[in-house]
This record gives structure tokens, sequence and C-alpha cells, in this order.
């Protein structure tokens, strides 16, 4: 899965690394910097641009850390924390930096545990149990546990980035928690060391010996004494993970801890964020995957029926053994909208909806018999017609449409965060948990208190448990911190109404800390703070958590601060759509371009990211492909966008844009637009990258290979004459030797081959303009720069399947002739030339509108050509008659697909042969961000015996010019064997289908193997 680059750390100047960053930074962070780099060989990253990826996590607040430490092992966080000690220096340990409320950042030196410290150490299928490090991800393990029949079961809504050790350190619960129970019913036993460099083994009360022992019987004394402060402050519900787990010797959590009413000192370390020791390992307990599940989907006409009948569905969900109410999740009217404006998200949102409901619920029914569970599911349905709501319900038996269904509502808290303009939905009061039967009450006095301060609630909940996940909408740039405030102060009145826990799954951290006196009074925090000093006199680990907290409105500590300022910026590309305000209690817009901001909307778009970490994940799906292969924050797109943000803010210097800095961060971003579709606040890196480079280039200047390059399709045609002499490249080292040092591009690469017979001097009879025009079927064929010249065999077989399908075919070409061929102007944008491409793409607007205009569809075989009318041409200022060419804008399979649903491709079906091979279809990145990966399995299928596999795969590495380049080479080939190439290989026999030249050429170089274009397979059936 991880194929690490090599090492990039301070120690490059190992001896300088104390001048290097005491002069950067002070003389204590030199020292500690220069320690780790001689005493560890783990990563030491001290720059202002590392320190500030690391200084924000998905809450609101950044706080900019001394330097971070990613280590090797687990014996170097023992090191590391030796150092921290020696040198008084805090330590904020980090996961996934998902936390919602800045657990994981902090001034201190920041540990990330998540590259290397990530092993499963030990599995004991027969006892249920596995023991793990704290940086993995619990997907991993779930992963890597599968053919055991086993799983962990806190199914946390971040669960592709989230790690074991986070999810402890938060006590974190999740979607199922009804029948699972929180994090800390699931922890069996914790090795970890304390401040003063001890390790100690934390379980079973009576099987402690040494320290652990002594805090055991320390904690069970200030039990005993607080008693009756206990029974009467403690919150009496399974959602509650404020301050420490004190009442393990006085259990109040209405699942007791342990099944046998046993004490487990590990069990005061779960929720206890950082504050007390470091994790070295975790022994959990394992659950048996269910072998069944099905999903009813609650549609509700009101936002308050859905809560009210919550506690209906949970009372009806308990009766009866054989199927186990696994899930009761809201979905809200808000969460519903964004998600339709997602292209990843709305089919499955449609499927799951009747008509416009304003709430739905998604019941969970979990079993080792599908009959009982169907059965469970049709008395849902009856329970619905009972209460007033027949007909509300749409049932999911089926695992697939499950699925999807539950990874939107995974993605929700982050979806929500996908509102344009400064208001945001602001998590301080999301997951305060009540009794299930005041539910309704709760929400609805809440709603009048967001009423009350002009702002809107966005909800989603665990409605089974009472917690509820709402974000009032919040413009932190201006007033949002003294309305934070106030409605902090009159939700908690409401929880204590209602007796419920004001912290009741994200933890405390700088958010609710100060809450914590609130909720359990003086005697109780002041034993908290007994606990801290005795296994931590030094004040080393998390300071500022859980005891002497910071008021949860300093302004200080957030991520804009009183002192945040935008550089102005005169952008190349149009970011006007980012550029707006919105009202926070309708959510409704400002027009384009009216949002204030200096930078022209741009650092607007790039704000939209909430360091959410969604692009952490390694599961299907393209995002992010350089984080896969390196696992460093800087390759990942939270670290770009952060980077973005902080040069923007004058954070990183005066340059701004124009950093290396950012050429680092942005230098592997492969531009596969994965985040554009599965990002879900729509991060588009690849669009922010063409504005970096344009800025970068403009200042710094172009190299020849930049040139070269970008300027490919203006001289295509005189090369090709000279197709013979250009292929000597690929047969003599000595020539691919010089091309390296002179131009940069690898020499252990293969070049494309040149060719003099190419589609555009092939007198290919293309229909003339006016019979295109005229025509009953008319279609036009747009032949990019490689399709063209390159790989002419693409352009002659799409020309004969259109042909064969009854179409008139007129090959797109200039309005004005001028002996060149019309260019997308893709590969000027990859070099950052937006004037040049604005220049081309102009010229394709003025050549295709007639087209465009009479609804006729312009078909492009390229998905990086031709998908750029629809994606970057409509970012350079074109106006509509952009956007209608964009509209008439198909991938040949696009089209295809979309005529054979409207009946008129029965004549190129009754002409196709069959096939008896296998086909792998590999999908191009820029089709997966556009949804046209099914439209070839679709038309693939036409084919008589074919039923093409799609290979669940990223990025292929090659990414137009990037896996080219000598600097790039060896990620380019991480990238592609992280699942591509093996693919390939393990079905040799197979027809392999790629629609990208890029990934073609991949497929060549790494496996030796010729990938066709799906038109050339279908041609050769006819």
């Amino acid at each position: 899965m991880n194929a690490p680059l090599p090492l990039k750390v301070a120690r490059q100047a190992e001896g300088k690394a104390y001048e290097m960053v005491a002069r950067a930074s002070n003389e204590v962070a030199g020292r500690l910097a220069a320690r780790l780099a001689s005493e560890t060989q783990g990563e030491v990253l001290f720059s202002a641009a590392d320190r500030g990826r690391y200084s924000t996590d998905a809450s609101i607040y950044q706080v900019m850390p001394i330097g971070v430490f990613v280590p090797r092992s687990s014996d170097e966080v023992k090191l590391a924390l030796d150092i921290c000690r020696d040198l008084k220096v805090p330590i904020v340990p980090r996961g996934g930096g998902t936390s919602q409320c800045g657990q994981t950042v902090g001034a201190g030196l920041v540990i990330d545990h998540t590259k290397y410290v990530r092993n499963i150490l030990q599995v004991d299928a027969s006892a249920s149990t596995v023991v793990v490090e704290p940086g993995i991800v619990l997907d991993h393990l779930n992963a890597a546990l599968k053919n055991s029949g086993l799983w962990f079961p806190v199914d946390v809504s971040t669960s592709a980035q989230a790690t074991l050790g986070g999810m402890a350190g938060n006590n974190s619960c999740g979607s199922r928690s009804i029948a699972y129970g929180n994090m800390v019913h699931n922890v069996l036993g914790m090795t970890a060391w304390t401040a003063d460099g001890a390790l100690h083994d934390f379980r079973r009360f009576e099987d402690c010996v040494g320290t652990a022992r002594e805090l055991g019987l320390r904690v069970r004394d200030l039990a005993l004494a607080l008693a009756p402060e206990i029974d009467k402050r403690w919150p009496k519900v399974l959602r509650r993970v404020a301050g420490y787990n004190l009442d393990i010797f006085r259990n109040q959590n209405e699942k007791p801890y342990t099944a046998d009413g046993s004490v487990n000192l590990a069990h005061l370390l779960v929720g206890s964020e950082g504050t007390l020791a470091l994790t070295k390992s975790l022994t959990l307990q394992l659950s048996p995957l269910p072998r069944h599940k099905v999903l009813g989907v609650v549609n509700f006409p009101t936002f308050y029926k859905a809560m009210d009948t919550a506690q209906h569905i949970v009372a009806y969900g308990g009766a009866g053994q054989d199927a186990v109410l696994s899930a009761v999740e809201l979905v809200d009217r808000t969460m519903i909208d964004l998600s339709l404006q997602n292209p990843s998200f709305a089919p499955v949102i449609r499927s799951a909806v009747i008509g416009q409901p304003d709430a739905v619920l998604l019941v969970e029914f979990s079993g080792d018999d599908r009959d009982v569970l169907v059965r469970k599911l049709a008395g849902l349905v009856e329970l619905m017609g009972d209460l007033g709501l027949p007909g509300s319900v749409v049932q999911m038996t089926e695992d697939g449409p499950q699925k999807k269904l539950w990874d939107v509502r995974k993605a929700g808290l982050n979806i929500m965060m996908s509102l344009k303009g400064d208001g945001k939905p602001v998590s301080f009061i999301e997951d305060c948990a009540v009794p299930l039967e005041h539910l309704a009450e709760y929400t609805d006095g809440l709603t009048q208190v967001f009423r009350k301060y002009g702002s809107k609630g966005t909800w989603y909940a665990h409605a089974s448990v009472g917690t509820l996940h709402v974000r009032p909408i919040l413009d932190m740039r201006n007033d949002g911190a003294p309305k934070m405030r106030a409605i902090a102060e009159e939700a908690s009145a409401l929880v204590r109404k209602f007796k419920g826990a004001y912290s009741g799954e994200h933890g405390d951290g700088l958010c609710r800390g100060e809450w914590i006196q609130w909720q359990f009074g003086p005697k109780i925090t002041e034993a908290f703070a007994q606990i801290k000093t005795f296994l931590d006199p030094q004040n080393l680990l998390s300071p500022q958590r859980i005891i002497d907290p910071p008021r949860m409105d300093d302004t200080r500590l957030m991520r804009f601060a009183p002192s945040y300022r935008v550089i102005p910026v005169k952008t190349a590309l149009d970011w006007s759509t980012w550029n707006v305000q919105n009202d926070p209690a309708t959510e409704r817009t400002s027009a384009p371009g009216t949002g204030g901001d200096p930078a022209q909307g741009l650092a607007k778009a790039v704000e939209m990211c909430n360091n959410n970490g969604h692009c952490r994940k390694f599961d299907a799906g393209t995002m992010c492909p350089s984080y896969r292969v390196t696992r460093d924050e800087q390759h990942l797109t939270r670290g770009r966008a952060n980077t973005l943000r902080l040069a923007l803010s004058g954070q990183l210097g005066a340059e701004g844009l124009a950093s290396d800095t950012v050429k680092d961060a942005l230098d592997l971003c492969v531009s596969c637009k994965g985040c554009k579709r599965d990002c879900p606040t729509g991060v588009d890196m690849a669009k922010m990258k063409v504005e970096f480079l344009h800025h970068y280039k403009a200042k710094h200047g172009y190299t020849l290979k930049d040139k070269l390059i970008a300027r490919l399709p203006d001289y295509v045609r005189s090369a090709s004459r000279f197709a013979w002499l250009l292929n000597l490249r690929n047969k003599s080292p000595l020539l691919a030797s010089l091309g390296e040092r002179v131009l940069g591009l690898s020499a252990k690469r293969s070049l494309p081959e040149w060719r003099a017979d190419h589609f555009f001097n092939s007198n290919t009879p293309s229909a003339s303009r006016d019979e295109v025009l005229a025509a009953a079927q008319p279609v036009v064929l747009f032949v990019d720069t490689f399709n063209g010249f390159f790989e002419s065999e693409n352009a002659h077989a799409a020309f004969k399947l259109l042909r064969a399908a009854g179409y008139t075919v007129h090959i797109a070409a200039k309005a004005k002739p001028d002996g060149g061929h019309l260019c997308c102007g893709r590969t000027y944008l990859a070099s950052g030339m937006v004037d040049e491409a604005r220049a081309r793409a102009r010229e394709v607007v003025e050549s295709l509108l007639p087209f465009a205009q009479k609804g006729i569809a312009i078909v492009g075989l390229e998905p990086s050509c031709l998908l750029t009318l629809r994606d970057e041409t409509l970012a350079m200022g074109l106006g509509d008659d952009a956007q209608l060419i964009a509209r008439q804008a198909l991938l040949l399979e696009e089209f295809l697909a979309r005529e054979l649903k409207l009946g008129k491709l029965d004549a190129l079906k009754s002409r196709l042969k069959p096939l008896g091979k296998q086909v792998l279809l590999h999908g191009h990145c820029h089709q997966k961000a556009f949804d046209a990966v099914n439209p070839i399995i679709d038309v693939l299928k036409l084919i008589p015996g074919v039923q093409p596999e799609l290979i669940e795969s990223s990025c292929c590495g090659m990414a137009g010019s990037f896996g080219y380049e000598a600097s790039h080479h060896e990620v380019s080939m991480q990238m592609a064997e992280l699942s591509l190439l093996p693919a390939i290989r393990k079905q040799p026999d197979a027809i392999v289908v790629a629609d990208g030249t890029s990934c073609r050429h991949q497929i060549h170089d790494g496996a030796q193997r010729e990938a066709i274009h799906a038109a050339v397979l279908l041609a050769r059936q006819l």
C-alpha cells in the first residue's frame, strides 16, 4: 500500500540543523531540531510551511507548533519524549489530524504517528483481540481483519482517516455505538509512556503493577471521596467524553465499561486526549462481522417529526434477539441539498429520498439471518404506517446501495462545509447528547437559539443515542466568535435542562475544555487536575487540554485570527464563483465576485478546505495519488491547500504564490482532479496548480522543457516530418541520457513514437461544416494532438465507429484555416501558460460554436483534452459561448451511452461481433472526476460476450508530462505500482482498455502490455 520516497528531512544538513532552525525560530527550537536530527532516523520538519501545515486540524483553531517529528518506529517516540523532557518542550501527539475541537494542535512538538508507527502487532482470532500501534487507520485495520470474519466496530465517519490512537485519545463513538458502544467499551489494554519516560501496561486493575497500580489506587480513592458529586453531576448517557473517566470505579455510563463490572485502567487513558501518556500500543476487543445488513431510509415531512420518531424506532429495534438495531442516523434537508450538488453523491441521494423530505433517518439492522432482517425491515414499514407515515420508507437489502449511502452519510460533516462564502457551519456544540425522549424538544429549542442570533443550523445526528451533530452557520472572520460564545451559553442551559452531556463525541480540545468545570463542578475538576499532575508533573503532554484550558472564543488561537489578511492577487483564472458572501440564516449567496476577496476568489476557494482529512484515504477513488505514495502531509490535498492559504495570507513570506515553498508542496500534484470529485468541500487542486504555475513562472521564467511540452501543438505537424530522426531517441541510450541532462526527461522512460503518416494528413472523408449542420444524425469529432499525431489509430477507429452507427461525422477544424489543428490548450495550462491556453480555447469556442448552437454533440477521445472544455475553459472569461460548448462536449463513450439510452444504436449493435476474452478497464482520472467511467462500461457491453472488469485504481502516475520527467519518474512508477500495474499483471491474457494516452504509455512502460482505446476495441469487432 505504501512505497516511501527517499527521506527528506533536516538531517540533510544535520550538522547545521541548530543554526538553520534557531535562526528561523529560536534557540530551543534549534536545539530540539539538532538533537532529533542526530539521535533519530525520523523526519524532522521545522520549516515555516511544515509547521503551518500541522498548525491546524478540522477545527476552527490554528496554533503554530515549535516543530514536527515523524518517527520511524515507536522507539523513536520514546527518544523524542526524552529529548523534549530535557529541553522542557511540550508534546502534541497527532494521528490523522481530523479532530473537530483542536485536540491535535499546540505550541509544542507535534509527533505524527501515521506514516510509520502504524503496524498490526498481534491478532488472536480465537480471543477476538488485536494489538496495534497508534498510527494505524481504522479502515486499514478492518481491511486486514476481514478474512478472519472480525472487525473493530467503533465505526466513526472518518474511518478512512482516523487512527486508532487518535480514536482512543478522543474516546470516539461512531454510527453504530448503540450496538457496540464507544471506544472505551472496546479497549482492553494500552502500553504507554508517562512523561518521565517510563513504559507502563495499563489493563485490568487487579493485574496492574508499579506506577499503573499506584495510579489506580489514587483514582479509586478520588472516586470514593467524590461519590456524591459523581452521582449528582455525571451525565447518565452513553455519549459523554468530557474530562477523564474517573467513573471507572463508580460507573455512570448506561453501558458499563466492562461486561463483568471489573475496572480497567486503560479506560482512564481513553478520552484523555494525549494529556496523561503517549501510547505505544493498544489491545482492542474485536467483534464478529455481521453476515447481513439491511437499511431502511425513512423520509419525514418535518425535522421535528424525525426527531420525535427516533425514540419509537429505537424501542422497536430493541425488541428481538436475531436482528440487532445497529444504527439510526439523521440526514437533514441541508445535507441532502448539498449532497445533490456533488456529482459523486447526487445519484446516491436520489435513490434514497421520496419527494422533498425535510429529513431522513437511516435505520440499519444487522444479523446472521437475512430473512429475519428483511422481516424486521418490513416491520419498520408497518411502524411508520402506524405513526402516520405510510409509504415513507425506502428499503435497501443489497450491500452495494447501502454502502454507497453510508459513504455519503460518513462525509456528512464535510459536505456541510461546502457552503461557499465566509459563513460556514462551525463545530462547537455539535455533539451534545441528551436522553432520547428529549431529543425533539432539544432540537427545537436549539433551533430557536440559532434564529435569535441570525443563524441557521445544519443537522445530522446519531439519533439512536441522542447525539446531535449541529453546526450553526457563523462568519469566523467577523462576528463569529462572540456569537459562538452566546450560542454556547444558551445551548449549555438546554443540555442542563434535559440532563445531557455537553461533550458527547468529539472531545474537549481547545473548544470545550473550559466547559469541563461547568459540567462536573469544581471538586471533580480538581480531581482531574490531580490525575494529570500525578502522571505529568511537568505538564509536558498536550498542555492546556482538559486541565487549565483556554477560552473557546480566544480569537488569537483561531485560523482566522484578527491579524489574518489576504494578499491582493490578480488571478489568471476566474475564481469569482467562490468570491461570494452568504446569509447565515437563509444560506443564500451573493452574486459571483461580490465577496470582497483581495485574491479575487482564489483565497476563498483555498479556504474551502476545512482540514477534514478526507483526502488521506486509500480506498476506491482517485484522491490523493501522491499522498498514497509518500504519506507526507506536504503532498496531501489538505497540506497543499494549507500551504496555499498560508502563502496567500502572508504567513510564509512576502513572495506569496510565487515562492519555492508553494512549488515544493505542489510539485507532486498530478492534476488528477480526484479532489474535484472526491473532496466533500470541492477543493480543486488541479485548477489551483494552474493558477500557481502562472504566478511562479511569471517570476522565475520557463525552462526549455516547459516550452517544448507546452507548445507541442504548435510544432507537432512540422516535427512529424522528421519522425524517423526523432524516434532515434528511444533506440539510443546515449540520446536518452543526453535528453535527461538537457531537458530533464527521464532516460528510463520511452517517449511517444512520432509518425509521418498521421490522422491529419490521411484525407479522412470528413463531412463539411454545412453537411453536418444539415444532417439528420450529426456529430463533430474533436481530434486532439495526441490521438491525431501519435496514436492516429484511435481517431480512425472513432471515425469508423460513428459512421457505422449512422452518424454524419465532421472532423473539427479551425473556422479560419491556417494549416494547424484545434487545440484545447491543455499542454499550456500544464505549464502555467494561461494566456496562451486562453487563446487556444477561444479559437475552439469560435470554431465549434455553430455546432453547439444547433445542439450537435462535440465528441472527443482524450479525456484530459475534451474535459478541459467542460472545466478550465469555463474559468478563462470566455462567457456564455464557452458554457454552451461545454454542454455539448462529450467523450466518445458518453455520447454513445447517451445515444444507446435513446435507442439509436440498434444498427451498430447488430454489426458488433462477439469477443471471447476478458476486458480490463482502467479509468482516466479526469473520467472519474466527471463521472464518465460508467459510460465506457455500458458501451463496451455492446460487444457480445464482454463484461468489462474495472480496475480499482488511483492515478496511473503519468499525468501528462509528469511521468516523463526525471525528477518524477520514481514517484510516477510508485503510483502505478499501488494498484494499476499489479492488477494488469494478474491477468496476462486480458485486453486492457485505457482511454488516456498517458495511461496507455504507463501501462506500456510498466507492464510491457499494449493497452488500447475503447474506440479501437469496438471498431475491431465491426
